[in-house]
């Protein structure tokens, strides 16, 4: 893949939001999925999430029900206090984090609770796995904030040539 794919990622990411749309529609599922796990190992040793941090940023997770009791378990607070302190109800009904950038997200982009983390923060940015084709339209949005799924979506469009 070419070396200046990641200049001015974010520009040509909303520029190429129509194609990518395109390509996650006609996509054959099981050459993507094949793909995938070189792309995502490839974008991840090529991109530091700690130099961005974006989506910690910008969205929440959701905080499943698995998650609010680890987490508040860890922070040695009652499952309600934990929600009362750090969470809301979104549109979807997810709980998800009351403020952005997330309150566990330190001044250094690491995160207080990392061991502990919200399983969609685990799974983040989901390059790995069938969600990037089962999900189109996560995708397209994690693609404009996120240089990892960007990179990979690059490289699919490159396979397909």
């Amino acid at each position: 893949m070419q070396k200046d794919i990641l200049n001015n990622w974010q520009k040509k990411s909303g520029e190429r939001q129509k194609l990518y749309k395109q390509f996650l529609q006609r996509a054959k599922k099981n050459d993507v999925l094949r793909q995938l796990p070189d792309l995502h190992d490839e974008a991840v040793s090529k991109i530091d999430c700690l130099q961005c941090a974006n989506c910690c940023k910008n969205y929440s997770p959701r905080f499943k029900t698995p998650d609010v009791k680890r987490i508040s378990k860890h922070l040695g607070m009652r499952e309600s206090e934990f929600i009362d302190v750090y969470l809301k109800v979104d549109e979807e009904g997810d709980f998800v984090a009351k403020t952005l950038p997330c309150p566990f997200l330190g001044a250094d982009n690491y995160c207080s609770i990392y061991d502990q983390r919200p399983s969609d923060c685990q799974r983040f940015p989901y390059t790995d796995e069938d969600v990037v084709i089962k999900r189109p339209a996560l995708t397209l949005k994690n693609s404009t904030f996120c240089p990892i799924t960007y990179y990979v979506l690059e490289g699919l469009l490159a396979e397909k040539k």
